[in-house]
C-alpha cells in the first residue's frame, strides 16, 4: 500500500472503533527521539522520515505537524499523499491541542504507549473535554494494518565500566533516593523510569536496542531499598544479572511491565513518574489495578531527578569526553584533509554517502569506538539547506569541485559522544556563501567565549550566537545548542541554548552542550558550524565553556574584511590549541597541512 492507501486503510478503522481523529506521534514506549524500526509508525504511515512530527488522520483529511528543522524535507516527502504540512512555531499554525479543540476532535484514538502523559495533560488543560479519553491498550490501528511490521529486538546488555562512569550504580541509585526523599512523598510509593538512557545511566547499561544510541528497551522501578528492571529476556548474561542482583536490581521480563503496572495499583500508595517519559498506557495500568482494588489512583509528576544528574558530567566523565573528542578530531580531520588534498576528478567521483562512509572508515580507527551517534548528514549544494537532510538512493548528490559541503556527524565512544558539523569549501565559493560562513563562523566563535553569571541559561545566551547572523539579514530555524549525553543520547535535557524556552535550566559545570548556529538558503546551500562544549567554573561568580572538540575551520571560506580583531585573536586562539592537541597524533601530510591551516 502507498501512504494514501494507508490513511484510507486506518480511516476504516476508525470509523469500526468511533473515533473521528487518530493520532500517530514519532515516540516509543519510552518517547525516545530516536526509536526502533518496529515503533516507525508516523514514517510508515505518512512517508515523512524526519525523527520529529504527529500526524493527525481524520475522516475526510490528514495533517502533519513538524518543526521548523523539517519544513523543505516534510514540503518533499509529503508531496502526493493528500497530507497537509502544519508548520509548528509559524505564525497562525496551532498547537495539536489547539487543533483538535478549535475542530472538535474529541473522540481520539491513538497508541496509548507511544503517548506521554504530558502530552495527555496539554490536551486537558486546553480543553476540560478531552478528560473523557479513555483509550484501551489495544487501540494501536497501525498495528492492524502494517502487515510486514519488523518485530522488536533485543540486543546483549553490557555494563560500562566505572573506569568511564566515575560512580558506581551503588552511588547513583543513592543519590537518587535521596532526591526523592527531599519531596517527603508519604506511605509505600514507587519512582517509576521509562526514559532508556535515564535507566542507562543510573544502571551502568548499555546496549544497541535503538540505532545509533547505546541503550537497552526497559522500564526500572524504584522502590525504597530495591529496584525492578524490566528488558529483554536472554539480554543480561548471568555474571551481570549477579552483580545487579547485589546491587539491590531484580531482573523481570520486558513484556510484563504493563502487567506489573496494574499490580502496583493494588499494593501501593502512590506512583512517582516524569510525564515526559512516562506513557498514558502505562498510567492507564495503574490506574485500573487501582480500580480492582477500589482505591483512587495516586500519581505524583516530577522531573526525573535522574535527568540533572546524567547532564552534569563528573571529573572523570569529563576527561573521557576530552579523549573521545580528540579521537574523533583526528578521524574528522583525515576526511577533511582527503577532501581539500584531492583533485578535481576524485572531488567529481564522490557522492554524499562516499563521504560519509569514509569519515565512519576514519572514526572506525578510534579507540572504544561503538557506532555513529545519529543518522549523518552530508549535503552537498542546496541539500545543505535541509536543515536535517539525510542522503538515500534517490536524493544521494555527486560532489563537484565549487560550494559547499556540510557535515554533520558523531559518534558513540566508551569514553563519550561526539556531535560534530563542518561546512566545507569544495572550491570557489561566492561572496554570498562567504559572508554567510563568516557570519556563522563568528557566531560559533562568540558564544564559545562567553563569560556569564552563575544562574545564566541558555536563553541568555543564544543571542551571542545569533546576532553575527542577524546582521547579514538572515536568521536559522533551529536551536543553537543542545545537551549531549555520556556515551548515551546525541541530544538530551535539561539544558539548551534557544531564543525561546517555556522553563529555561540554568547552566552547572560539567554540562556538555552544542554550538551550532547556522545559515540556510533555500535552493542555494546551508551551513552550520557545531562544537560541544563542557560548561565550567570561571571565577566564584561566573561561568564559562571549554570547546572540546577539536578540528579546524574552513580557512578558504572567510570572508576576512567582516572578521573583528576579536574574531580573528578568537580563531587563532582556537586553531592553536586544535594544532597543538591533535597535530602529534596524525600522520606526516595531514599534520603539515593542520600546520598551514592552524598558522594562517
Amino acid at each position: 500500500m502507498n501512504v494514501r492507501e494507508r490513511i484510507s486503510k486506518l480511516r476504516e478503522l476508525m470509523a469500526k472503533e468511533g473515533f473521528n481523529a487518530y493520532l500517530i506521534g514519532s515516540s516509543d514506549p519510552h518517547q525516545s527521539e530516536y526509536t526502533a524500526p518496529c515503533f516507525k509508525a508516523r514514517e510508515y504511515m505518512s512517508g515523512f522520515t524526519g525523527s520529529a512530527g504527529t500526524l493527525i488522520v481524520t475522516r475526510d483529511k490528514a495533517f502533519l505537524f513538524t518543526d521548523g528543522r523539517y519544513f523543505i524535507q516534510a514540503e518533499n516527502q509529503l508531496k502526493g499523499t493528500g497530507i497537509t504540512l502544519m508548520k509548528q512555531g509559524e505564525k497562525d499554525v496551532p498547537s495539536i491541542p489547539e487543533f483538535l479543540s478549535a475542530n472538535r476532535l474529541y473522540s481520539l484514538g491513538f497508541d496509548p504507549r507511544t503517548v506521554s502523559m504530558r502530552f495527555i495533560k496539554e490536551l486537558t488543560d486546553c480543553d476540560s473535554r478531552f478528560s473523557r479519553i479513555k483509550v484501551a491498550p489495544d487501540t494501536d490501528l497501525v498495528g492492524r494494518i502494517w502487515d510486514d511490521r519488523p518485530p522488536m529486538e533485543f540486543a546483549p546488555v553490557f555494563e560500562l565500566d566505572e573506569r568511564y562512569t566515575g560512580k558506581s550504580r551503588r552511588e547513583k541509585a543513592a543519590a537518587l533516593r535521596k532526591a526523592l526523599d527531599t519531596r517527603r512523598y508519604p506511605g509505600k510509593s514507587a519512582f517509576v523510569i521509562s526514559a532508556l538512557d535515564e535507566i542507562a545511566w543510573l544502571l551502568n547499561i548499555r546496549s544497541s536496542d535503538v540505532k545509533y544510541t547505546p541503550v537497552a528497551l526497559t522500564f526500572l522501578v524504584v522502590h525504597p531499598d530495591s529496584m525492578m528492571l524490566f528488558a529483554g529476556e536472554g539480554t543480561v548474561d548471568e555474571e551481570l544479572a549477579a552483580e545487579l542482583a547485589a546491587d539491590g536490581v531484580t531482573l523481570c521480563p520486558y513484556g510484563i511491565f504493563y502487567g506489573y503496572m496494574e499490580e502496583l495499583g493494588t499494593r501501593i500508595d502512590s506512583i512517582i513518574y516524569d510525564n515526559t517519559t512516562f506513557s498514558y498506557a502505562a498510567f492507564r495500568a495503574y490506574e485500573e489495578g487501582c480500580a480492582r482494588a477500589w482505591r483512587k489512583p495516586v500519581c505524583r509528576c516530577i522531573t526525573s531527578p535522574v535527568k540533572e544528574m546524567k547532564a552534569v558530567k563528573n571529573p572523570t566523565e569529563c576527561e573521557n569526553i576530552r579523549k573521545a573528542h580528540i579521537m574523533d578530531a583526528v578521524a574528522v580531520i583525515k576526511l577533511i584533509y582527503f577532501l581539500k588534498a584531492a583533485d578535481r576528478d576524485t572531488i567529481r567521483s564522490l557522492d554524499e554517502i562516499a563521504v560519509s562512509d569514509k569519515l565512519e572508515e576514519f572514526r572506525k580507527q578510534g579507540e572504544g569506538y561503538l557506532y555513529q551517534s545519529f543518522e549523518p548528514i552530508s549535503a552537498y549544494g542546496k541539500n545543505g539547506a535541509i536543515v536535517h537532510y539525510s542522503a538515500d538512493e534517490n536524493s544521494n548528490t555527486p560532489l563537484d569541485d565549487r560550494g559547499f559541503l556540510l557535515l554533520d556527524t558523531g559518534g558513540q565512544y566508551l569514553c563519550g559522544t561526539t556531535d560534530i558539523t563542518r561546512t566545507i569549501a569544495l572550491g570557489e565559493l561566492t561572496l554570498e556563501e562567504k559572508r554567510a560562513y563568516t557570519a556563522v563562523l563568528k557566531g560559533n566563535l562568540r558564544l564559545a567565549a562567553a563569560v556569564f553569571a552563575k544562574g545564566c541559561s541558555g536563553v541568555n545566551l543564544d543571542i551571542l550566537a545569533r546576532k553575527p547572523i542577524w546582521d547579514i539579514g538572515c536568521d536559522y530555524n533551529h536551536g543553537t545548542g543542545h545537551g549531549v549525553g555520556y556515551c548515551l543520547s546525541v541530544h538530551e535535557g535539561p539544558q539548551g541554548i534557544r531564543m525561546r524556552e517555556k522553563s529555561p535550566v540554568p547552566f552547572q559545570p560539567g554540562m556538555l552542550t552544542s554550538d551550532e548556529p547556522g545559515v540556510y538558503i533555500d535552493g542555494k546551500f546551508g551551513i552550520r558550524l557545531e562544537n560541544l562544549m563542557l560548561c565550567r567554573e570561571y571565577d566564584e561568580k561566573r561561568l564559562c565553556f571549554e570547546t572540546v572538540t577539536l578540528v579546524p575551520f574552513d580557512m578558504d571560506a572567510i570572508l576576512w574584511e567582516d572578521m573583528t580583531p576579536e574574531d580573528t585573536a578568537l580563531l587563532s586562539a582556537y586553531h592553536q590549541r586544535v594544532f597543538d592537541t591533535i597535530a602529534p597524533l596524525l600522520g606526516h601530510p595531514e599534520r603539515e597541512w593542520l600546520e598551514e591551516i592552524c598558522n594562517k
